[in-house]
């Protein structure tokens, strides 16, 4: 009997622990690589997907060649990464036929390419801006690793693996799952796939592997903080910075492959009405990356925003990753369109939410000149006691805080968004805090806090790791009773600017009614004209962005004027189609920034 069951037993229909060996999350943070200013090889365009719905190819090897058996034949098979169905990368693959807009799970994507060396000791890495959420890499038939995260960039290193002909192999899972940042429960639509960059990047063998510069917030505007770190941790050489605009060309001593100091300087500073780029130049040996780069102050004083050394008042605009056409991909037309959007609403800064955004973002508003406020999707419920998903939200968050470092634009890192305030959350996001500001001392950290609804005041044991309370309040709309607002002015005195990170209502575009019927364009212009006239009265408040742009995708949503989607965008999801509130939140933005 014993004999038989081993002669029959087929491991991958029984096995339930074949995910573990695909589990090695060793694609993180640490991996990452400067890419500023390299070459890079795209490997966008032509690939072959096949969606697997049962996990089929972790569980059967679908990354191992098809064998022949001991007659001598070829069995048949269920997968060839050469014929599946093809479709343009980046992309998302609910878009690419109805039938897979809702799937969730495994689709795998398969493409060749051909290298060739072009110098000695040459180093090569795969780089993938973005695909949602666990993606393993295979390259020739070897697992290489997986990464963690639906929004940030990973690195694989290929070298000493690489023939003449490659073939890449890339299982990518976006399955919702209580362990993961975010966990299954949110408020925007699960998209799919690899949506950003694909990429090859050559180095020498021994290369620059980060780079940071910012201006030393000390109130002087006279110091510019550098720090470099080459691949090799036992190197004792000198690397060389060159900003050729400020006359700088300095080298400086290697010490274990890594470079912290300032240099005495004075810029001009970058500002929404004045967004100043510096271009600049770091070597090493026969390496080099540059960049184009703004200094500039942001601190708190009490409760104003000071920009540097001036209050501010952040008149801003959530927006969210998401086309009806493109899913979360985005282009540099539909970001150009979103700026111009921003821009005719008298906007200077934007959040960007609830996930790290396509990192084209914060350059082009680098170049623009729009403040921008960055996030992770610590959102709603998350298992908050659990070790190995807060190493998951850190590890996010360090590799935004890597990839948009020397951004200008970026000033506000937030660590989540609407948690009940628990000792377990307490905990969690109060480390994140922590953590972003040790790696980064030239900023400001915040998130996206609740009112405390029983004593209708800003109250949450998180703000005291913040330096900026965000707070999202839906008084007119989840919470009828719109006096409160008022309420929550008397009753709070916080010693910290807010901004108030959401607020809004829901209409269709085009649907008109009395001010008294929800989800018309009336009533939404009418809470806009109610919330505008009571922020006004709250001197602490110093910023807001209000929700949101653009209608956007959500399953949750599904009433007769919804359909799928979040409306309360100031704009359709055609992303043209302007309702009554946007005019609203125009004209006052245009008189805040007239004062």
């Amino acid at each position: 009997m014993e004999k038989k069951q081993k002669g029959n037993f087929e491991s991958s229909i029984h096995n339930e622990e074949y995910y573990t060996r695909f589990d090695k999350r060793n694609l993180n943070h640490t991996t990452m690589i400067c890419t500023c200013g390299r070459k890079t090889e795209k490997l966008n365009g032509l690939w072959h997907y096949t969606v697997d719905q049962y996990d089929v190819g972790l569980r059967d090897n679908w990354h191992l060649p098809k064998g022949i058996n001991k007659d001598g034949e070829q069995p048949p098979w269920d997968f060839h990464p050469e014929q599946g169905e093809t479709a343009i990368l980046p992309g998302c693959w609910n878009v690419i036929k109805p039938q897979y807009f809702y799937f969730e799970g495994c689709v795998w994507y398969s493409r060749k390419f051909l290298y060739k060396p072009l110098r000695k000791q040459e180093r090569v890495f795969l780089r993938i801006g973005a695909a949602n959420y666990d993606t393993k890499v295979f390259l020739n038939t070897e697992f290489l690793g997986n990464h963690y995260g639906g929004s940030t960039p990973f690195f694989v290193e290929l070298t000493g693996k690489l023939k003449q002909e490659n073939e890449l192999l890339l299982c990518v899972n976006n399955a919702r799952t209580v362990d993961r940042v975010p966990m299954r429960n949110t408020d925007w639509f699960n998209w799919g796939g690899l949506y950003r960059d694909i990429e090859l990047i050559r180095t020498p063998d021994i290369f620059i592997k980060d780079f940071k510069i910012y201006l030393v917030p000390d109130d002087t505007f006279s110091r510019i903080a550098f720090s470099v770190e080459v691949s090799d941790k036992s190197i004792h050489d000198s690397v060389t910075l060159t900003i050729p605009e400020l006359k700088i060309t300095e080298e400086f001593a290697l010490t274990n492959g890594i470079y912290n100091g300032t240099i005495a300087a004075n810029p001009g500073l970058w500002s929404p009405d004045n967004p100043k780029l510096y271009d600049m130049e770091v070597c090493f040996r026969d390496d080099m990356v540059s960049d184009r780069a703004g200094f500039r102050q942001i601190t708190v004083k009490d409760t104003e925003i000071l920009l540097n050394g001036r209050p501010l008042f952040l008149c801003g605009i959530s927006v969210h990753e998401d086309d009806v056409f493109m899913g979360k991909a985005s282009s540099r037309d539909d970001l150009q369109r979103r700026y111009e959007h921003a821009r005719e609403l008298g906007c200077n800064f934007l959040r960007l939410a609830h996930y790290p955004h396509h990192e084209l973002a914060a350059r082009m508003a680098d170049e623009m000149g729009f403040l921008l406020w960055e996030e992770i999707p610590v959102y709603w419920a998350i298992d908050f006691a659990n070790p190995v998903t807060y190493g998951d939200a850190e590890n996010q968050l360090l590799e935004l805080i890597h990839r948009d470092f020397n951004r200008a634009s970026v000033i506000i890192w937030s660590v989540g968004n609407e948690n009940a305030d628990t000792d377990e959350r307490l905990g969690f996001m109060g480390r994140l805090a922590r953590k972003a500001k040790s790696v980064d001392p030239a900023r400001l950290v915040s998130a996206a806090c609740l009112v405390n609804h029983e004593k209708i005041r800003i109250e949450d044991r998180l703000t005291a790791f913040l330096d900026v309370i965000g707070l999202n309040e839906y008084y007119g709309w989840y919470k009828t009773r719109f006096e409160e607002l008022e309420d929550l002015g008397r009753n709070s005195h916080p010693d910290k600017p807010v901004i108030i990170t959401e607020f809004g209502a829901g209409a269709k575009a085009g649907h008109h009614g009395t001010i008294n019927e929800k989800f018309t364009e009336e009533y939404m212009e009418h809470i806009y004209e109610k919330q505008i006239g009571t922020i006004k009265k709250l001197d602490y408040i110093k910023g807001m962005t209000p929700w949101i742009l653009y209608d956007f995708n959500c399953p949750r949503r599904q009433n007769k004027y919804q359909n799928g989607f979040n409306r309360k965008g100031l704009i359709a999801e055609d992303k043209k189609t302007k309702k009554k509130a946007f005019f609203v939140l125009q004209k006052f933005y245009r008189e805040k920034r007239l004062k």
